[in-house]
């Protein structure tokens, strides 16, 4: 027998039947068709939201409401001096450069450098904040730091 898409068939017993309901007082599933009896959840259309309680007030409401979220929060990429080690000394490390090298995906509310890691070679390095040990290692390793306006 030839194997292709008109004679493809699931293995036996993979395939279930649908429960038929409603189909008369013989089939088992007659009457109320698996509903139970009278109630909300056994009329027609009857869909409750997820969380609904009956009218109960519920959890989400009983709770104490805490925190708040800070509109004016800022957040930056981080970037550690190991992964600036790739560069040249020649180039300019941005973040345009970083981005199209693949280094950082999202560059959010600015690029921040941080101090993990050595740096062999002086870089001439533009972010928008760097912390104070990676200000110490860059320059003692002979490079600049340029801060951007954010």
């Amino acid at each position: 027998m030839a194997l292709h898409i008109g004679t493809l068939r699931p293995p036996r017993g993979a395939h279930k039947r649908p429960k038929r309901i409603g189909q008369g007082m013989g089939s088992g599933h007659g009457k109320t068709a698996t509903r139970g009896s009278k109630g909300q959840r056994s009329r027609a259309g009857s869909r409750l939201r997820p969380g609904f309680e009956g009218g109960q007030m519920p959890l989400h409401r009983r709770l104490p409401k805490r925190g708040f979220t800070n509109i004016f929060k800022k957040r930056f990429a981080i970037l550690n001096l190991s992964d600036l080690a790739q560069f040249n000394p020649t180039e300019k490390v941005t973040p345009e450069l970083l981005q199209k090298r693949g280094i950082l995906r999202r560059l959010h509310d600015g690029l921040k450098i941080l101090g993990e890691g050595e740096l062999q070679q002086p870089l001439e390095i533009h972010a928008h904040r760097f912390s104070r040990s990676a200000i110490e290692k860059i320059r003692k390793a002979g490079g600049k730091v340029e801060v951007i306006p954010a």
